[in-house]
């Protein structure tokens, strides 16, 4: 099977690429190269002779040019919630026009789709509902409620979720009108080896690789006491069950899923900076602030069950699985983390 994985040598794609070229698939990459950490994710693919097709996913032109493949991956996106207020037109461009291009070259090719979408095309307004008060986040860690595919996706869900959740709906349109079959995995926190940490992308890999380097963070919004809970799913799992879909992707299409940590693999920040603190051995300015963003959200941990049926899957690596391997990779790269960080 020949495999495009967009978005190839960012976190997410490089460590897919890898996965699938050890299981013997024959795997493309489709990356501009325009972020940082890429290039360096462009020579670990490189040496394992993953080609690399340096395209911008919203240039229709250059990208249905390109060979057939059995299967898209699209990965590519601006993840970044925050960067879809600031960089409207390139938030648009990659995660709605790229993923309308990747629909057209599937459709022309009679490809089949595995699209990577995200939690955050659920309501903020009602994920703020789980917790009631969100000043008085309670200061033990729990579980409120698990979050599935039948959650509410009402407005307002940012400008990023918007673009989400308008490509699983034009995947579904293709569906419908060509018998395009895909596969949607609404994904929430996704962390481990290969990825440059940012505040609100990557923030496992934040916090771990501000302990290495003993740089100060910051506990924000509800009160700033780091009492936000979210699941985070290993990039190994993540990979094992895109492994799984694959191999019965004639049996099993059409379907989505909330795929994420769920009970196996949940922190609050606040936890989360006692679990780095144990690993690496050090300990770090934490300021408090207590307004955030209007984007920003409480509380999130992923229904895994659908998925777990249909699958038999489950996540493997729990939060201290997932910090220690991002820290080993980080103290085997300094140089390198200290270059992108």
């Amino acid at each position: 099977m020949n495999i495009l994985i967009t978005g190839g040598c960012g976190f997410v794609g490089t460590n897919l690429s890898l996965y699938l070229k050890s299981k013997k698939f024959s795997v493309y990459t489709l990356d501009n190269l325009s972020r940082k950490g890429s290039k360096f994710n462009y020579t670990v693919l490189k040496k394992k002779k993953i080609k690399n097709f340096k395209i911008n996913i919203a240039n229709y032109k250059k990208l249905k040019g390109l060979r057939k493949f059995d299967l898209i991956i699209d990965c590519c996106a601006e993840a970044a919630v925050e960067v879809s207020r600031k960089k409207i037109d390139e938030v648009f461009n990659t995660n709605l026009v790229g993923t309308f291009n990747i629909l057209k070259k599937a459709k022309r090719d009679k490809s089949k789709i595995i699209f990577l979408s995200s939690s955050r095309v659920n309501s903020i307004k009602n994920i703020n509902k789980i917790i009631g008060n969100n000043s008085n986040l309670k200061k033990k860690l729990h579980i409120s409620k698990l979050i599935d595919d039948k959650f509410e996706n009402s407005r307002p869900k940012s400008l990023y979720g918007f673009t989400k959740l308008a490509s699983e709906m034009l995947i579904e349109e293709f569906n419908y009108a060509f018998g395009l079959k895909y596969i949607i995995n609404r994904c929430g926190v996704i962390a481990g080896p290969l990825q440059f940490g940012k505040q609100d992308q990557g923030f496992v890999s934040l916090w771990v690789i501000s302990h290495i380097m003993k740089k100060k963070l910051s506990y924000i919004g509800y009160g700033g006491h780091g009492n936000q809970v979210r699941d985070v799913l290993h990039i190994d799992d993540l990979c094992e069950l895109i492994h799984k879909q694959i191999k019965i992707i004639n049996k099993i299409y059409n379907k989505l899923y909330t795929v994420g940590g769920s009970k196996t693999s949940y922190t609050s920040l606040k936890n989360l900076t006692k679990i780095c603190q144990n690993i690496t051995g050090n300990k770090i300015l934490i300021d408090k602030k207590k307004s955030t963003s209007i984007y920003d959200i409480p509380y999130f941990v992923t229904d895994n069950r659908k998925v777990s049926r249909a699958y038999k899957w489950r996540p493997k690596k729990n939060i201290n699985k997932i910090v220690y391997d991002i820290t080993s990779w980080i103290n085997n790269n300094k140089n390198l983390i200290q270059k992108y960080f």
